[in-house]
């Protein structure tokens, strides 16, 4: 009998020691070290109807999440044919990138200068017909005792894709027919809000539009609704009204 234990320890360790390094090939295989890439954009779009999210930048990686056409996805960097991205349910791994397509730019939050109306910020990602219209909704407020809004960038990206999406598309609706409503929109970009509303006009003139919403009683109780802190807002030429304006405040 003791003969026979202490073989079975002898094995035990054996086992043990064959073990260990199988599983340091397998580390050292999983993570080798590839060579990443900067990308000029921050969120894709999926266009494959699944898309698997896998441990690494290959097939031979194993799927730990799952991803359906026009979802939203985080892209942090490029490693060749791959992007290493955050899906819902805040898994982060790597997607064959010929199934994503990129949504916007990037912008640094360094971009951005005071405006003397209001004291607020305005970012260098704004065009000049959007920063125009957002010291107009400003004065608006401000004549009504009301605090100046101030940019959040994400919002303002938003509002942007929102407002190029309806000259894109040829509709005029808060409802988008691939983002949803702007509430499905936001939550899908991973913005945060305790309260939300959106404006949208089509217009030749930013001053048009302003003065069109002001005339407007639900388009003017989101311009002075004290609950909204925040706002984004997208103008992009429309060959059928001029421009398209989206506004999309936000209260954090």
């Amino acid at each position: 009998m003791k003969v026979i234990t202490i073989k079975r320890k002898s094995i035990f360790k054996i086992t043990l020691i064959m073990s260990f390094i199988l599983m340091l090939g397998m580390f050292t295989t999983s993570f080798g070290m590839q060579y990443y890439y900067n990308v000029d954009f921050s969120t894709g779009l999926v266009t494959a109807t699944t898309l698997n999210v896998r441990s690494g930048p290959g097939i031979q990686y194993k799927i730990i999440a799952t991803v359906n056409k026009n979802e939203y996805i985080r892209v942090f960097a490029g490693v060749g044919d791959w992007y290493i991205v955050q899906v819902e349910g805040d898994y982060v791994g790597a997607v064959n990138k010929s199934y994503v397509k990129p949504i916007y730019p990037n912008s640094s939050n360094s971009g951005k200068t005071n405006n003397n109306t209001g004291n607020t910020q305005i970012s260098y990602t704004m065009n000049s017909d959007e920063k125009e219209v957002f010291n107009l909704i400003n004065q608006q407020r401000i004549n009504n005792g009301l605090t100046a809004l101030k940019v959040d960038e994400e919002v303002q990206r938003v509002a942007r894709i929102k407002a190029q999406d309806m000259v894109e598309n040829n509709y005029f609706s808060h409802t988008s027919p691939i983002y949803g409503s702007p509430f499905n929109m936001l939550n899908s970009f991973k913005i945060s809000y305790k309260t939300a509303g959106e404006n949208i006009a089509g217009n030749s003139s930013n001053s048009g539009a302003v003065n069109a919403w002001m005339n407007s009683s639900g388009h003017k109780a989101n311009i002075l609704n004290s609950n909204f802190n925040y706002t984004g807002i997208g103008v992009v030429s429309s060959p059928k009204y001029g421009k398209v304006f989206v506004q999309m405040f936000i209260g954090k």
